[in-house]
């Protein structure tokens, strides 16, 4: 194995465009990006990427890592997240999540697939809780899971979906509460359904002391009115969450980012995740499940593909690059510059992955997975 590489010719995107530059790596670090780079290094291996674009590995912050679902009965649990999916979405970072069922596949099952991931090469960190109010942790607190547990970033509830526990504002202002005297908090998400009843109990959360930021809406574009409170979010500062994989009102995540914009939310305060491996039931006017979708990492890239077309790469790599690494908080991921971990994506002029990176290791090479999970085939 190299102890590093460097590229020539690379087409950056960090995310804003450097144009034509080689980049250093060496170990598990970006040590350089220049015009031109000397190096004598033992074990670098130089690599002519001959105009491919470079760009930071995508972060998603909403995967149902330990799979989603069961709404209607086991035999609709979705399955397990594979190593592999992460490669081929071109995705370096990612943060787990519970959903529905927290019976059978409860937040220690999260966390130890968060570490398995973590250890086959990718940065992960979870939510902990899912659904329900009271929050369900590891330590039995949610203050001692966010201390004690390295990998937790904040608190997952469900607000406006049928399938919450519909808690009051002082029950969410509590769980605000825990997160911020937890010390280690650096967002807190927050599940959105339908129902028009989340957004006006986070701003009475706002008006009566809690900082914004650690307020994390997501699956905002899933009903016109959640929407429109959400861009108003933004504009008090806030940061929103569109989902890539699955339904949104006004068709899919890239046309929701763009009329997002264009009714004056700012760019940076809006992020995107697939929500995968989680699932999207179809319920009947009675409120029975008639049908099951499983939601795909892979539609990040889909987005983005569809994005770029609207409004240049550029500003299409932030919702999962800079603007995501940001919220939550990752000092080391979102952008390629010294000192920052080596996630790096490779991809072709039609944005479509050729070689990826994970802290300096490569994990795709030529389209092709080169390190599976443990136990993939």
């Amino acid at each position: 194995m190299p102890t590093g590489y460097l590229f020539r010719n690379a087409e950056v995107y960090a995310p804003e465009h450097l144009g034509r530059k080689d980049i250093l790596v060496v170990g598990q670090k970006i040590i350089a990006i220049d015009d031109h780079i000397d190096a004598k290094v033992p074990g670098l291996e130089e690599v002519d990427l001959e105009g491919a674009i470079v760009t930071p590995g995508l972060i998603d912050q909403h995967i149902h890592v330990t799979g989603g679902g069961g709404e209607g009965g086991t035999v609709t649990r979705a399955p397990e997240l594979n190593f592999s999916e992460l490669v081929e979405a071109g995705i370096t970072s990612f943060v787990g999540v519970s959903g529905t069922d927290s019976e059978t596949r409860p937040i220690e099952a999260l966390m130890a697939k968060v570490r398995a991931l973590t250890k086959e090469g990718a940065s992960g960190w979870m939510w902990t809780s899912n659904y329900r109010y009271p929050p369900t942790t590891v330590t039995g607190d949610v203050r001692k899971d966010l201390l004690t547990i390295p990998e937790c970033l904040g608190v997952k509830i469900a607000m406006g979906d049928h399938r919450c526990s519909f808690p009051t504002t002082q029950e969410v202002l509590r769980v605000l509460s825990d997160c911020r005297v937890g010390g280690m908090i650096c967002g807190h998400d927050s599940y959105l359904g339908d129902l028009p009843i989340a957004f006006p109990a986070f701003m009475e959360c706002v008006k009566m002391g809690m900082p914004i930021k650690h307020i994390r809406p997501t699956h905002v574009g899933r009903h016109k009115v959640v929407f429109e409170q959400a861009i108003e979010f933004t504009k008090a500062g806030g940061y929103i969450d569109i989902t890539t994989s699955g339904g949104n009102y006004m068709g899919d995540a890239s046309d929701a980012f763009v009329m997002a914009l264009e009714n004056g939310a700012p760019i940076d305060r809006i992020t995107f995740s697939s929500d995968g491996h989680g699932s999207m039931p179809r319920f009947d006017e009675k409120g029975e499940m008639v049908g099951l979708a499983v939601c795909k990492v892979s539609d990040n890239l889909l987005i983005l593909q569809k994005l770029a077309k609207k409004i240049g790469l550029e500003k299409a790599l932030l919702p999962l690059t800079r603007t995501i690494a940001t919220a939550l908080c990752l000092e080391n991921k979102g952008t390629l510059e010294a000192g920052k971990d080596a996630d790096l994506l490779v991809m072709n002029a039609e944005h479509q992955p050729v070689h990826l990176f994970m802290k300096g290791r490569q994990v795709m090479k030529d389209s092709k997975v080169i390190v599976k999970g443990t136990f993939e085939v």
